[in-house]
């Protein structure tokens, strides 16, 4: 359409994928680099994409990298979207467990998971949905969430979400109990297990994981 904003997005410049960029290209979308503080694509100043292949999904499901960043994702956007691009020709899990993650993401995040086949495709849905942002409601892309440096409790709870079976949820949980990593370490089976959504077997875990040379099994 004759006088038309061109469209823009603001890509992550330690996301290059030569397909996926070439696509967006080719749409004449125009693309700015820049080293985000969250997320892989702005698409708007409400809407930000953070884009993993099935097999990326999977191993930030195991490291529990996955609900770190969409913590952050959440609150620095209020329309966060994940695009789950391809499938995993060896599978790391189960697909329960994927769709569980799903699940939480939008439960516990909002952030909707949209399905793409491979980069071709991705770059088809940032593109619609650039142009339902900017043309439709008029949006522009702009930098926000800046990266802040952490306070001592946010570092404290990064070392906790990397703990398999703690999240965001349970670390805030646990050091609101405890106050701290080192008290956490001290704490008795029992004391962990009275912590809502610890429970016992979880509780045995976590003992363990601080008391490697304990008696306690």
């Amino acid at each position: 359409m004759f006088g038309m904003q061109p469209l823009s997005i603001i890509v992550d410049n330690r996301e290059r994928n030569n397909a996926l960029i070439e696509g967006l290209l080719g749409m004449d979308i125009r693309l700015s680099f820049l080293q985000l503080p969250v997320g892989d694509y702005i698409i708007s100043d409400r809407m930000c994409v953070e884009r993993k292949t099935a097999r990326d999904f999977e191993l930030s499901i195991i490291d529990a990298r996955l609900f770190e960043q969409a913590e952050r994702l959440g609150k620095s956007f209020s329309k966060p979207i994940l695009i789950l691009e391809g499938e995993s020709d060896e599978p790391l899990l189960k697909r329960n467990a994927v769709l569980g993650a799903v699940s939480r993401l939008y439960a516990d995040y909002s952030i909707l998971v949209m399905p793409s086949r491979d980069a071709e495709e991705t770059a088809y849905l940032l593109s619609r949905l650039a142009d339902m942002e900017q043309r439709s409601e008029g949006r522009e892309p702009r930098l926000v969430g800046r990266k802040k440096a952490y306070s001592f409790y946010q570092k404290q709870s990064i070392v906790l979400c990397s703990i398999p079976g703690i999240g965001p949820k349970l670390s805030s949980l646990l050091l609101r109990r405890f106050g701290s990593i080192k008290e956490i370490a001290n704490a008795s089976i029992k004391e962990l297990a009275g912590v809502d959504k610890v429970g016992p077997k979880k509780a045995r875990s976590i003992h363990n994981i601080f008391n490697m040379d304990s008696d306690d099994r």
